[in-house]
């Protein structure tokens, strides 16, 4: 096997996707998405009404099997949309992973309540359940039907497991715990549209899931999410929300409830429409990308590509380069010497723990979640690669 070096690791890089410039991810449009977005132009139905947004939300209800399919904005707004349907309230607790995007955390803060940073492990970069059981038993307590954290006195209301990159999580074990004590799950499956855990599409395990449809994703809309759940009254409920608490009326405006104005546009639902038209195209692309990276990294020492784990089916994001815990001095010069070759990779976040905001929010150990900050490299992974 050859040694790894930053040289080395770049011309792999290169035999597998050809000189630059790459980008991590760009969006690909080879359907009706011209099409679609002319006709909902020429009906006069641009904002957020118009058969686009319910044929849209049709095909998204549609591949992911979910009972109930709701178009928002955007992946944020989904997730807090979902935690305040859920009545997640100020100062109650939601256990999230550190290692996420941003958004995540920001969406909890909205409803005011406390983000409660949790571990992740390098194995499917997702929470690690069997160090947060240990965590719970210590610092948690059942009264009441709910769970109290001993420490702060409030409640632990939910679990918001993230499913990173596209690789599914542990959700089994993420089901379990929140039996166990007593909280609800919002799935953030953002990156994961075509992802699937034993062959039931993520976002669909927990009471509710979020997609995100950002121009960098799988398929896109420009800017857009959505909700899905298999209980009736909760998809009522955030419908009815996202759509400024409107009672329906011929003509009178009336609102029951402090409601938000998070409906997808027509104009984006037209080009989300053409674009999951093409998603089993993508999904093939994305796996055959995969296994060419795989291939190229397969015979060198000190580096792997990130493979899917036994029952996932993974829609593969984002290409993902783990190093070897002591070659992670090689990440920052990788990132310098690709940028150099306009090959533009991406680490994986800094902690959220870390960051100005949510330095003194509580969190568990993160050592797991540190490592993968230290070793994980995103690659350039876009469907037209």
């Amino acid at each position: 096997m050859k040694k790894i070096s930053v040289k080395l690791i770049y011309s792999l890089i290169e035999k597998t996707i050809n000189k630059g410039p790459h980008y991590l991810h760009e969006p690909l449009f080879v359907g009706n998405e011209i099409k679609y977005i002319k006709d909902t132009i020429k009906k006069n139905f641009v904002s957020t009404s118009g058969e686009y947004v319910i044929k849209f939300e049709n095909k998204i209800k549609n591949y992911t099997k979910a009972k109930y399919a709701i178009a928002v904005i955007n992946g944020t707004q989904a997730l807090y949309v979902a935690l305040k349907a859920l009545g997640v309230k100020k100062d109650q607790e939601i256990l999230v992973p550190a290692l996420t995007f941003v958004g995540t955390v920001n969406a909890i803060s909205y409803t005011g309540a406390e983000p409660h940073f949790v571990d992740s492990n390098i194995k499917d970069l997702g929470i690690d359940c069997k160090k947060l059981e240990i965590y719970l038993n210590k610092i948690g307590k059942i009264k009441n039907n709910k769970c109290i954290n001993r420490k702060t006195g409030k409640i632990i209301s939910g679990i918001m497991p993230v499913h990173i990159f596209g690789h599914p999580g542990d959700i089994e074990n993420i089901i379990r715990l929140s039996r166990k004590f007593k909280l609800k799950i919002i799935e953030d499956a953002a990156e994961a549209l075509g992802s699937f855990y034993k062959k039931k599409h993520l976002g669909t395990f927990g009471d509710v899931g979020c997609i995100s449809f950002n121009g960098n994703k799988i398929i896109t809309t420009g800017g857009g999410g959505a909700i899905v759940t298999n209980q009736k009254k909760l998809a009522e409920k955030i419908k009815h929300l996202v759509s400024t608490a409107k009672v329906p009326h011929k003509w009178e405006y009336i609102h029951d409830d402090i409601g938000y104005n998070f409906k997808m546009p027509s104009l984006n639902a037209a080009l989300g429409l053409a674009q999951i038209e093409k998603i089993n195209f993508f999904l093939k692309a994305k796996r055959k990308l995969f296994k060419k990276y795989f291939n190229s990294f397969n015979k060198i020492e000190g580096a792997n590509i990130f493979r899917e784990n036994v029952n996932s089916k993974s829609n593969y994001w984002l290409q993902t380069l783990i190093l070897e815990k002591k070659y992670k001095n090689l990440k920052n010069k990788l990132l310098n010497y690709c940028y150099k070759k306009k090959i533009y990779l991406r680490p994986v976040w800094k902690l959220i723990s870390s960051l100005k905001p949510y330095k003194k929010k509580q969190k568990m150990n993160l050592s797991g979640a540190k490592a993968i900050e230290d070793q994980v490299i995103n690659l350039p992974s876009s469907q037209s690669l």
